[in-house]
């Protein structure tokens, strides 16, 4: 079932419940879950396009996390009850802004390599395309598959087609609009009080959280909290290591349903 919600487009698996709710990364869409998702017979989804995404569109704002966790926020509240909210990368810090600000939304939270955060300074100047984007984006659809499965031989099949999909959808004026930085993850962790996991892979492959930082995550944490450290796994864990982020993610569910 598609729908939107103002300017937010999102998928949901089941026409009358949701359960839990995923926010994907930069680049990404709402599709992208999809593999997941059918990896879970029964759950009852949804899974939002962030402004600038998939089928989302873009306001004229800065961009920044609190307009992240707004547009989510805006689709949760029309919700009966509040969910387990699943983020990847950008989508696990806005998941953080959102479980930290509106706590009655999110009754627990799988965060999936967030970034650490910085200073959380507005900057004035708009940001820059990544060059590997504006490549990808260049390709078309088979190019882009078979370049990803170059880059990423050990994805699943199913992972490869979304993910090339998106890479086109992402709106290029999002890189005319100024951006602001998001606050450390310790400080949002101190002010989360329902269950958090966090998962991430090995800084050696280009997880963004070391072991170090998830324990400085554990003791800042001001509810229950749990690190999994996924190995042979780098920023998309789920995608390199699919098996145990399952195992992970089913396990967290069944504690907290």
């Amino acid at each position: 079932m598609r729908g939107r919600t103002a300017h937010l487009a999102w998928y949901r698996t089941d026409g009358t419940a949701v359960d839990v709710v995923f926010l994907h990364g930069f680049s990404d869409s709402a599709q992208c879950w999809d593999p997941v998702i059918a990896a879970m017979p029964g759950i009852r989804a949804l899974s939002i396009d962030a402004r600038g995404h998939g089928e989302s569109g873009l306001p004229e704002e800065p961009i920044r996390y609190d307009g992240h966790r707004d547009d989510a926020a805006l689709v949760l509240s029309e919700l009966p009850h509040p969910v387990v909210v699943v983020g990847h990368s950008m989508g696990a810090m806005s998941a953080a802004y959102l479980a930290a600000t509106r706590p009655e939304l999110a009754r627990a939270v799988v965060l999936e390599d967030p970034p650490p955060g910085g200073s959380g300074e507005q900057r004035d100047e708009p940001w820059s395309e990544p060059e590997w984007l504006a490549g990808l984006r260049a390709l078309d659809l088979p190019a882009r598959i078979a370049q990803g499965r170059a880059a990423d031989p050990a994805w699943p099949d199913d992972e490869l087609e979304p993910w090339a999909v998106s890479k086109a959808q992402v709106n290029p004026h999002l890189f005319d609009l100024t951006f602001q930085d998001a606050v450390p993850l310790t400080d949002l962790l101190a002010k989360i009080t329902c269950p958090v996991l966090l998962i991430h892979g090995d800084t050696a492959r280009g997880s963004l959280i070391s072991e170090e930082y998830a324990d400085q995550c554990a003791q800042a944490a001001a509810g229950t909290f749990r690190a999994a450290h996924i190995p042979n796994a780098g920023h998309s864990v789920r995608r390199d290591n699919r098996q145990q982020y399952l195992t992970e993610l089913k396990t967290f569910l069944s504690t907290v349903s």
